[in-house]
């Protein structure tokens, strides 16, 4: 059996987000299932965590509430039905705590990894969003004092790794990232600071190997990704940064639902929508729901998949203008949510829906139409669905139009991921190949 604890954690903050708001809704559905009235004081969740079973209407309500249906709740009963309304990588050991500056755990099965994490990271929300503000005692370490002025330059440093990814490529960035953590690192080990300065080093840390991470990835290395991700999960746990925590669980999720696992990009974009609600910023949440909407669509679920694009594109209406959010968002823009949008379109089989998106991302307003001059590899996938979308709809010539637009965008950009999306997309052009338009094309980009 689970700790009931952690899997009612789990459940108050993906369904209500406080305590009082959760048992609000379970109330809610008590009376409108026709079960009368239902008190929802606090006191009662602390009794279900320490085994006081609710009685069989309450469960029902709960599992209204929860969309699991009434007869696993009679046939499982209580609290192991609860377990069905969890993704079941949130099902794994408990979280251990360890100090900010501890090396990351390596050892153990990636996939282990990264569900004891994600548990962690779902369990332990509360927690870290509400980390009192760091006292200005110094670290235990006798080395050099260092400042929050190091801090800002290797947050400096990140940032231009993060725009030279998208221009040249991850093939010369991810050394970049890689060398970036060691240089943190070494100073977590050997230097004296503030535990304000300690928090921002190993928030910085642990993008330093998300960045690694999702260059690895891009470059044709899932298993690496997979490490540094899982790296920099425990590291943003750690620094109780909920910026660093959303972007890492956003990033790793593509890495997932792009190597066929949609149920753990799924769960990683739920963990991360708690981190991202507590940045205040409509942005990431936009974003967020356009990467669950991606997961969603490749785990074939049309339904998610539009509920998510639906409220992506809610969330964006609320989003400030980009030169005041997040910096770590300085890439998301209607264009780009509509870009993602139209590519789970295409994964679902609808091409002319995606068009239709991949259209608006060019026609919006000038801050928000999708820039593939500083995108060139984002820009050259998403013409390349462009043009899978044409050919799915017979439109040969658009399709080859759309397709050398891509080939001329990713030229001098380093990225496996980009030239396989082109390779994959002239496989599909060599079932037209008789087609002259189409084998003047193929003979051109041979």
């Amino acid at each position: 059996m689970r700790d009931i604890a952690v899997l009612l954690d789990y459940l108050v903050q993906h369904h209500g987000g406080t305590a009082a708001s959760f048992l609000r809704r379970i109330a809610e559905r008590h009376k409108n299932l026709g079960y009368g009235g239902l008190g929802s004081h606090r006191q009662k969740l602390d009794r279900w965590k320490k085994g006081t079973e609710p009685d069989r209407h309450t469960q029902l309500a709960l599992a209204d509430l929860l969309n699991v249906s009434a007869n696993d709740v009679i046939r499982l009963g209580w609290p192991l039905w609860l377990e069905r309304a969890v993704p079941d990588v949130l099902l794994s050991a408990h979280h251990a705590t360890t100090s900010l500056h501890d090396a990351p755990e390596r050892a153990g099965d990636p996939v282990q990894r990264r569900r004891f994490l994600i548990l962690s990271a779902a369990s332990g929300v509360s927690a870290a969003l509400k980390m009192p503000t760091p006292a200005e005692a110094e670290s235990a370490a006798t080395g050099r004092r260092v400042g929050a002025s190091l801090a800002s330059l290797h947050e400096q440093r990140l940032d231009a790794l993060r725009h030279l990814d998208d221009r040249i490529g991850s093939g010369h960035v991810y050394s970049g990232a890689v060398g970036e953590y060691n240089m943190i690192s070494d100073t977590l080990r050997s230097a004296s600071y503030t535990e304000s300065v300690e928090h921002r080093l190993v928030a910085v840390a642990a993008d330093a190997q998300r960045a690694a991470g999702w260059t690895a990835y891009d470059s044709g290395d899932p298993d690496t990704a997979e490490e540094h991700f899982a790296t920099a999960a425990e590291l943003a746990l750690k620094s109780g940064d909920p910026e660093v925590m959303a972007n890492t669980c956003a990033f790793w999720a593509i890495k997932c639902y792009s190597t066929n696992e949609p149920g753990a990009a799924a769960s990683l974009v739920e963990t991360a929508h708690a981190y991202g609600y507590a940045t205040g910023s409509a942005r990431m949440t936009a974003m967020l729901h356009a990467r669950a909407c991606r997961a969603y669509a490749r785990a074939a679920d049309p339904r998610a998949s539009d509920r998510a694009a639906n409220a992506a594109l809610s969330a964006y209406e609320r989003a400030v203008p980009l030169h005041e959010d997040l910096s770590s968002l300085y890439w998301v823009n209607q264009g780009e949510i509509h870009q993602l949008l139209g590519s789970s379109a295409l994964n679902l089989g609808r091409p002319a829906l995606a068009l239709h998106h991949f259209e608006q991302a060019a026609v919006s307003s000038r801050s928000e139409t999708y820039d593939g001059d500083s995108f060139p590899r984002g820009a050259a996938i998403y013409e390349a669905r462009a043009a899978e979308a044409y050919l799915a709809l017979n439109d040969l010539d658009e399709a080859v139009l759309t397709a050398r637009q891509a080939i001329d965008h990713m030229g001098g950009v380093s990225s496996a991921r980009g030239n396989n999306t082109l390779a994959d997309l002239r496989a599909k052009f060599r079932e037209h190949g008789r087609v002259p338009v189409i084998r003047e094309f193929l003979e051109m980009t041979r």
